[in-house]
């Protein structure tokens, strides 16, 4: 096979090596495919290369070539992975390159039927470009991995906030059970105690009562047995005596002592709506807040009080994950809860911040870069950079926002002097939220009686 050449195991017609090649009665051979496509093309049964007419119009398979051109194939296969600049094929130098397959060819595939109509063009013209290209995507996929792995930092960074978020929020929350264990283990020493002291003053007054029954019960035993003694006396001496023991008889007699009024515990004052009465004492040391804040929106430069209640303005940014959620810009923080529909009013102490900014936003309004106050946000400004909202000119202790969603209204007040800010007046569609923008501080009032 080595004594021959590529040529001699090539089809005429595609001028590859033989695919499924076939025997026609003239001895010629032919790619199964090619041989149809060529009889297709020229509506008659004739041999390619020497016109005869074939007898028959599915031609034997010719196995023995099949088998030394698949052998042929894995031979030049094998050593073409050794050599990449000969062709697998015709072992011809590969010199052009495919501009449809992309592919090194040689000059023989240029002209076979694989490559009809191809473009080509010599491998050293287009190889800078081509290097270009692969280059400019390496580059491209080289920052693709810089930047993921300075996202995976990031993850690894949240993982740990997330930790101490946790550990900080669990804490948190003990502390204030603790302040509420506290408080019920006061009010239920605090009711023993009252208890026990109502039980010493019962018991003492019922003692009191028993000491002057036992009294009682001495002086009638001892008028008893002097008049016992007088029934003994001749009759004379009982006549004289018959009216002094007579009246101290009678006067012994009148005195009948009574189990006082309210001698019992008064249970109800201790078991009675007990569970609700502690609760109503306990509305003295809790606080319902109307908004609560979102510290996942909040802008690194704002710190939240424990109870989300208060932000304050810090000139450190703290080390904070780069949420979706958290505003990176403008030092706002969200409220926690969103509406969709009725009423709803909470006031805001902004008597210590310098200037401030509060109202309503959509809760999908853009929250990185500069594009929030560009739409979707209601609200009113002191002494900030002029946005859209109304700009109040005189100094307050609180502002009273008021939210009527169906109404399409919201509303601004100064509940110290029941005097009306500002209202504005648009049609809401989308959830809104409670949003606060402050350089200093400012406070969400709990609700008042």
């Amino acid at each position: 096979m080595d004594l021959l050449s590529v040529e001699e195991f090539s089809c005429a017609v595609c001028h590859d090596i033989f695919k499924d090649p076939v025997l026609l009665t003239c001895c010629h051979s032919f790619c199964k495919e090619c041989l149809q496509q060529f009889w297709t093309a020229t509506k008659t049964q004739e041999c390619p290369v020497c016109r005869r007419r074939s007898s028959r119009d599915d031609p034997p398979c010719n196995l023995v070539l099949k088998n030394l051109c698949e052998s042929l194939k894995k031979r030049r296969e094998r050593h073409s992975s050794g050599s990449e600049e000969i062709c697998g094929v015709h072992r011809e130098k590969l010199k052009l390159f495919c501009l449809e397959d992309e592919q090194p060819v040689c000059l023989v595939c240029r002209d076979s039927q694989k490559h009809v109509s191809h473009t080509f063009r010599p491998i050293g013209e287009i190889i800078s470009s081509y290097k270009e290209n692969l280059k400019t995507a390496l580059k491209s996929l080289q920052d693709k991995v810089k930047d993921q792995k300075n996202v995976a930092r990031e993850f690894e960074k949240t993982v740990q906030y997330i930790k101490s978020q946790a550990d900080h929020t669990e804490h948190q929350i003990k502390q204030q059970f603790e302040k509420l264990h506290r408080f019920l283990r006061d009010e239920e020493e605090a009711t023993i105690s009252a208890l026990r002291e109502e039980e010493e003053q019962k018991k003492k007054m019922m003692k009191e009562k028993l000491e002057e029954i036992n009294r009682h019960i001495s002086a009638l035993s001892d008028t008893i047995k002097d008049t016992e003694e007088m029934m003994k006396d001749n009759d004379v001496c009982f006549l004289k005596k018959f009216p002094v023991s007579m009246e101290r008889v009678q006067i012994s007699s009148q005195l009948d002592p009574q189990t006082p009024s309210g001698a019992l515990i008064h249970v109800p004052r201790y078991l009675g709506n007990l569970s609700f009465r502690v609760w109503k004492k306990m509305q003295d040391i809790v606080q319902n807040t109307p908004v609560i804040l979102d510290p996942s929106t909040a802008h690194p430069d704002l710190i939240l009080s424990d109870d989300l209640s208060c932000l304050r303005w810090s000139e450190y940014s703290q080390p904070l994950p780069d949420n979706p959620e958290r505003f990176d810009i403008y030092r706002c923080v969200l409220g926690s809860e969103g509406f969709n529909s009725g009423t709803h009013s909470w006031d805001v102490e902004v008597k210590e911040s310098l200037s401030w900014g509060l109202g309503i936003t959509t809760a999908s309004n853009q929250r990185k870069g500069r594009d929030f106050f560009n739409s979707d946000f209601w609200s009113v400004e002191y002494r900030l950079y002029k946005w859209a909202g109304f700009n109040v000119k005189q100094d307050l202790d609180r502002v009273r926002v008021c939210l009527d969603y169906d109404g399409g209204t919201v509303s601004f007040s100064d509940p110290v002097t029941n005097t009306h800010l500002h209202t504005i007046t648009t049609t809401f569609t989308d959830t809104v939220l409670p949003f606060f923008h402050s350089y200093s501080h400012m406070r969400i009032l709990p609700f008042s009686d």
